[in-house]
């Protein structure tokens, strides 16, 4: 099979644990990560996995499904939190793991399931080997990311999946909108910021990665009060040709 094993892969994602602490981050990276592990805690509470909602687990199965079919290697959750999707993934019957740039987050998930792997990693580079992942789900951790950088953020997802492969995306939508809160999850200070893009240019730009798009799910805000958001399931083309 292409792709890592369960071990091969922790193993890689403890290297990247380790090489997050040599790197230079670039300040968003630096500003989302220290949010995080401030907020973690306060996180875990409100934002169970129950919260998801009936159409966001049905994007999370259908996702599952067509893995599992194409049998291209494990997932990683990229972005995951305290873990609780990655151990959905997992119960689905997937190789799941998970990688978050907040070191609290991590060890909140590590406590919760003990029995996945978890590491501390950038989704601007993530030490995963070319073509080796038969899915990556980002949900809703690219929209702390500036648009400038999201191609490169893409490319990363395209590099990573194995020709087959399957995106599935889930992000807030805006126009154009760039937030700057103060304060998170229960009144903690925070300095990420938001930038809320429209749903046509993420399609886009994940088409531009090479990766097509087989399914999307908009959910418009209700009377127009609170964001609308959008899942967005891509495919790696099964030759690995980007179109960048």
């Amino acid at each position: 099979m292409r792709g890592c094993s369960r071990l091969s892969c922790r193993a890689r994602l403890s290297e990247a644990a380790a090489s997050v602490g040599r790197v230079t981050e670039p300040a968003f990276l630096a500003a989302v990560s220290t949010s995080y592990d401030t907020v973690a805690d306060t996180y875990v509470e409100r934002f169970p996995v129950s919260r998801l909602g009936p159409l966001g687990h049905a994007m999370l199965r259908a996702f599952a499904e067509v893995v599992l079919a194409e049998r291209k290697g494990p997932v990683a959750d990229v972005g995951c939190g305290p873990g609780g999707l990655t151990a959905e993934l997992a119960g689905h019957g997937l190789d799941a793991s998970g990688i978050d740039l907040s070191p609290r987050m991590i060890e909140l998930a590590r406590a919760a399931h003990p029995e996945l792997p978890f590491a501390v990693g950038s989704m601007t580079a993530l030490d995963l080997p070319d073509g080796g992942l038969g899915g990556l789900l980002a949900h809703f951790s690219t929209h702390h990311t500036p648009p400038d950088q999201l191609p490169g953020v893409f490319a990363e997802f395209h590099r990573t999946l194995a020709p087959g492969g399957h995106l599935l995306l889930g992000t807030h939508l805006g126009q154009d909108e760039h937030l700057r809160p103060t304060v998170g999850y229960g009144g903690h200070p925070v300095s990420y910021e938001s930038y809320l893009v429209p749903g046509e240019r993420i399609a886009a730009l994940i088409d531009d990665a090479g990766l097509t798009v087989v399914a999307r799910l908009d959910e418009p805000s209700p009377d127009g009060a609170g964001r609308s958001f959008a899942y967005f399931l891509a495919r790696k083309d099964a030759r690995g040709v980007s179109r960048r």
